[in-house]
């Protein structure tokens, strides 16, 4: 039976990458965003370039009533899921106090709650299959708090925490499941989030989303269960579990500070 790869936040970022770097590999895809227009013209393509089936579906994961949805489509479906790669994800930068509520919420229910949920949904389906892999994104400020991003650097500690737990519980059941840390990328995701790259863009530290898909279909490929792209992204991922919390603290203060507009 042909198995298909489920990428969510496909229409742009790493999650376009992703896909590409999964078709060029001849994979099957179904894509997931919120835009019927470029995932139209991405699937189209894709599959063009790559002679791969590309199906899309357009859903907004943050509003439960539309993920209900698409969960019951996809168990009605006849296409098995063999790969769920979760990538859909928003950010959020500044004094936490100043925050839009409506903002903050819709972050939390698209990094943690969709992302749990399609987790729990497609991994029940992977297990009773006997097999098959999930790859949860979160990022390298998923390694410490960092203040002026402190509600996105919460949830993505949170994915990083729950794939290596769920990792372990699944291994047994056939179900291999990896997490992807990348570091700052060349996206639009810092302009989305209202987060500013200047100081990093001259110092050439941001990768491209493309070496980002590499290395995470590298990591899928060894079933690695967490994936840094780049050696800075690792060095800096190591240093916080070895140095005291206060001092983390402190540092990651510059950093978000980094990111605010001058």
């Amino acid at each position: 039976m042909q198995r298909y790869a489920l990428v969510t936040g496909a229409s742009c970022g790493i999650g376009l990458a992703l896909a590409e770097a999964l078709a060029r590999r001849g994979q099957p895809l179904i894509l997931l965003a919120r835009r019927k227009d470029k995932l139209e013209s991405i699937a189209a393509e894709l599959a063009q370039r790559f002679d791969v089936e590309v199906l899309y579906r357009v859903c907004d994961l943050a509003e439960p009533l539309h993920l209900t949805g698409l969960l019951h489509e996809l168990e009605q479906s006849e296409r098995a899921i063999g790969l769920l790669v979760n990538c859909a994800g928003i950010g959020s930068g500044g004094d936490f106090l100043a925050a839009d509520w409506p903002r903050v919420q819709e972050q939390l229910e698209l990094n943690i709650l969709a992302l749990t949920r399609l987790c729990h949904a497609l991994g029940q389906h992977m297990a009773i299959q006997g097999g098959g892999q999930i790859l949860n994104v979160a990022s390298t400020a998923a390694f410490q708090p960092i203040p002026y991003m402190s509600s996105y650097a919460a949830t993505k500690a949170y994915v990083l925490h729950f794939s290596e737990g769920l990792r372990e519980e699944l291994k047994k059941r056939g179900v291999s499941v990896s997490v992807l840390c990348p570091g700052p990328t060349r996206t639009a995701f810092f302009k989305n989030a209202g987060l500013h790259t200047g100081r990093m863009e001259q110092g050439k530290l941001l990768m491209s989303a493309e070496e980002v898909a590499l290395a995470a279909v590298r990591g899928l490929e060894r079933r690695q269960a967490v994936i840094v792209p780049g050696w800075r992204n690792r060095l800096g991922s190591l240093l916080p579990r070895l140095l005291p919390r206060a001092l983390v603290r402190a540092a990651a203060v510059r950093i978000g500070k980094l990111f605010q507009p001058a």
